[in-house]
Formats: structure tokens, sequence, C-alpha cells
């Protein structure tokens, strides 16, 4: 995507894969705070970055500025907000994210408030800001703006209880709900099984909102496998899984720097 891109040839570079079949991959980002993590990201391959707000003290404006800069380097930002932080949401699509995680999501009137405040009419009600740097800031129609903004802004609703679970098919059914992303490290504690999170029940769970996107169109994803075994990613990919929180730029910097030491540590002096 070029930064003059408009009309019907503007596609994220998440949505376009997702939406052609294939899988896509997301960096969570926790401790970096500047644009380099964008175009780092962008050269390693993954399609997007994933600024989590919920589990680290990133302040907002550096998010924006991630954001800003992914849709310009061709990579689709991400935000994940704090449980019901709807106007942090608000100001990070209108500074450039093009999709919102919303965690803890229980049921269907819940993934309804996340769609309200993310999407615009007729699907949602989210409010006009009307210039956005997605567009580099280029004076559009507002009917033209918000229909491009709303085919490729993400909600991404996460499951990471039983009780969520249960309303899975629900949640999958509500118009403007994209994603529903499973939270395997919650979920394998919700179940009593903490840090299982290949736990037969969590591999069940795979399955029963694989089964609820398949029925409504929508995404099925997993997180919390960056870490583990790649055939942990095999296993759950055969199951229908599409979109990946890949691993975190802090984990995947450390398991780097113990590879590196380890490396180092194995050469033997004369």
């Amino acid at each position: 995507m070029s930064q003059a891109e408009t009309g019907s040839e503007f596609r994220t570079p998440l949505v376009s894969r997702l939406r052609s079949g294939e899988i896509g991959l997301a960096l969570i980002v926790k401790q970096i705070r500047t644009i380099d993590i964008a175009l780092a990201a962008k050269t390693c391959g993954f399609d997007a970055v994933y600024v989590d707000l919920q589990h680290s003290t990133i302040p907002e404006d550096a998010a924006a500025q991630i954001s800003a800069a992914a849709v310009q380097c061709g990579i689709t930002p991400l935000i994940r907000i704090p449980k019901g932080a709807y106007g942090t949401a608000l100001r990070l699509l209108d500074s450039g994210a093009l999709g919102i995680v919303v965690p803890e999501v229980e049921n269907a009137e819940e993934a309804r408030e996340a769609v309200s405040f993310c999407k615009f009419a007729p699907v949602g009600r989210r409010s006009n800001a009307n210039r956005y740097p997605q567009f580099c800031y280029q004076p559009l129609p507002a009917a033209e703006a918000r229909r491009i903004l709303n085919e490729n802004t993400l909600v991404i609703c996460m499951i990471e209880s039983e009780a969520a679970l249960h309303n899975a098919d629900a949640i999958a059914a509500v118009p403007g709900v994209d994603v529903v992303h499973i939270g395997t490290s919650d979920l394998s504690s919700d179940i009593g099984a903490p840090g299982s999170n290949m736990h037969p029940k969590v591999l069940e769970a795979v399955e029963t909102v694989v089964t609820a996107c398949k029925r409504h169109n929508k995404i099925p994803g997993v997180g919390g496998l960056g870490g583990g075994d790649p055939k942990h990613y095999e296993e759950v990919i055969r199951l229908g899984a599409r979109f990946f929180s890949a691993g975190n730029d802090w984990a995947l910097m450390m398991s780097a720097f113990q590879e590196r030491v380890k490396l180092l540590r194995s050469i033997k002096s004369l």
C-alpha cells in the first residue's frame, strides 16, 4: 500500500492476506516505543505490529507515532486496549491504527459495544475526525473515507475465559466483528491449567472458535504461542486458525540475546 492509495485500491497488508485465505502474523510490541519497530517488523516479514497497551506502559502518543509510520511503510498497525478503554481506541484509530484488539470479550453485547466504538455508521457509531493519517491527511469525502476505513479496520475480539467460549458463536455472529481471537494464556489459567497453552481443552476451544468463525465468515485467531514449539502453530493451523500474535518484541530479543551468548560461550579459547 503506497502513501497515496485511496478508494477501492486501499487495502492493508493484514486485511489483504486474511481475506485471501492466508495466514496473518502480527508482532506484539511491549517495550520499543519508536517508529523503528514498524520498519523492522516490515523488513522481517510480519503483516502487522500489535501495540499492547493492556500489558505495557507504552504511552498513547508513542503508539500513535508507531501506527502512523506503520501505515506508510506498508504494515498494518493494531492496538490492544485495556478492557473498556474505547476513548483510547478512538484516539488511536484517528492517529493511524487500523485495528483494535479488544480483550476479555465475554458475550455478544460486549462485542457489539466494541464494534459501535470502532466502526462508522451504519455498522457502528464511531465519531468522525475529518482527515486521517491513513490517507496522508488527504481530503476525502466523508462517506468515502468512512467506507474505506470500515472495510480496512479490524475489530479483534479476544476470548479468554470458558464463559466467553460458551458465547463464541454469538460473538462471531455480531456484524462488524472481524476476528475472534483466543488468548491461550488467560484461557489456560481460567480452565485451571496455567501455562498449558496446548492443553486439550484449549485445543477444543480453538475448534469451537474455528467452527463459529466458519459459520459467520469471520477469521479465527490464536495468541500466546509465541515462545512455543513451532509444532504448536502447525497444530492450530491444521485446526483452522489463521491470525496469530506471533511473539512480542522483548521475548524475541531475549531469545536472540541468549542464543548469541550461548554461541559465544561455546567457542573454546586457545
